[in-house]
């Protein structure tokens, strides 16, 4: 038989992703133990539904073949299901069930992200959430429902605490709500057996390893998974691995050493070789340390940095920078000890924000129109990080198993 021809094969595969087709023939493994740990060859849920396949239609009515087998490529990769409390309690219960049930059809495990706390973002670009903790606890609650005893990967609240009250003017009793929001939300989610919840530490450029670490303690990660890193931005991974180390090994020390402080921990700012020695002579090697995950979903180029003198104000390399990419694709199998999986959590081509860097606006000046509103999809963005995607990017091969 003469084999397909590829654009054609791939604008197939983008038709059966945006309908939907197709994954119901996926065959289910057999439901995985009740540990909570991800083992390397976990399948994360593809929603065959999600914005990359709707562009990879778009592209192709358009006529727009490249840009259609891009985001085919794009589409066939696991992307997590952000639940940020638009919607009643039952909404929520109701939603998240029927993710559980479309995951299950296809034996994947979805990546979920909690984003509902109260004063969440600093009431900043992504500014909303729940009300009170009443109302938020009551929402932890209808998402913990929904998950069920079904294997779900919860994000618990990106910026929650690196950008807790505490680093944007806020009270000191709003610091302690916050860090007792969130505490209540590890032990609500963590009654499902099968939940498996990592709480936020920033990224490598941000809090130091001791700040984070205490931020985490307060906030009950020793009754959850671990942490996450790099939501929503552009760290590389190796910058990342070694501060989700550091992290991990000085809440190990916090934990253990009557008297420590967190500021004692050496940090990603100290010379490597320094903060290695402290931590070996501090840290036993057998030493059961917090594990971690990454967000790899824009990260391939790595961070930006402007040209020197071109912004007077702040550039907001954070927001929207140009020419990012792809990272290194969804897996669990990450062959680091304390990497549990490399994960796309912020949705590739949803926008950061209206960045303006410093300037009068509205444009932003990288590209000369107003940037959409944080989490709009922006096809123009999608399309650069599928070109610059590094390892450069291709089909997920494993969407469709054989036995």
């Amino acid at each position: 038989m003469r084999p397909p021809h590829p654009v054609r094969a791939a604008l197939s595969l983008a038709v059966l992703l945006a309908s939907g087709l197709g994954l119901a023939a996926v065959p289910a493994r057999a439901a995985a133990p009740a540990a909570r740990t991800l083992a390397p060859d976990t399948r994360f849920y593809v929603d065959p539904g999600s914005k990359a396949a709707q562009q990879a239609l778009t592209d192709l009515k358009a006529h727009d073949l490249p840009g259609a087998v891009s985001m085919a490529q794009l589409a066939s990769w696991p992307v997590a299901q952000w639940f940020n409390g638009t919607a009643t309690p039952q909404e929520t219960t109701d939603a998240m069930a029927a993710l559980q049930a479309k995951a299950a059809r296809t034996g994947q495990v979805p990546v979920t992200v909690a984003y509902n706390v109260p004063g969440r973002d600093c009431s900043q670009y992504s500014a909303g959430g729940a009300s009170n903790s009443t109302e938020y606890a009551a929402w932890i609650d209808a998402l913990a429902r929904g998950i069920g005893d079904r294997r779900t990967v919860v994000i618990l609240e990106p910026d929650g605490l690196a950008l807790s009250p505490a680093f944007c003017g806020g009270t000191p009793a709003q610091q302690q709500d916050r860090l007792a929001e969130i505490s209540a939300a590890v032990d609500r989610l963590q009654q499902q057996r099968r939940a498996v919840v990592y709480l936020d530490a920033g990224h490598s450029g941000w809090q130091n390893a001791g700040t984070q670490a205490q931020l985490l303690i307060d906030a009950g990660v020793g009754r959850a998974q671990g942490f996450f890193l790099n939501v929503s931005n552009y760290r590389t991974d190796a910058a990342l691995i070694r501060y989700g180390t550091l992290v991990s090994k000085c809440v190990w020390y916090l934990q253990n050493t009557p008297g420590a402080t967190a500021d004692s921990c050496a940090n990603q700012y100290w010379p490597a070789a320094d903060a290695d020695a402290w931590y070996a002579s501090r840290v036993p090697a057998d030493a059961k340390l917090t594990h971690f995950v990454i967000d790899s979903s824009r990260n391939g180029q790595g961070p930006w940095t402007p040209e020197p003198g071109k912004y007077t104000g702040d550039p907001q390399t954070w927001c929207n920078p140009p020419a990012r990419g792809l990272g290194t694709r969804p897996t669990a199998d990450t062959h680091q000890p304390l990497l549990d999986a490399f994960l796309w959590i912020k949705v590739p081509g949803e926008s950061d924000g209206s960045c303006t860097r410093g300037t009068a606006g509205p444009a932003d000046p990288e590209y000369g129109t107003v940037d959409p509103p944080a989490g709009g999809w922006w096809p123009e963005q999608a399309h650069s990080l599928a070109a610059n995607a590094t390892p450069k990017l291709g089909f997920n091969t494993g969407l469709f198993p054989t036995r």
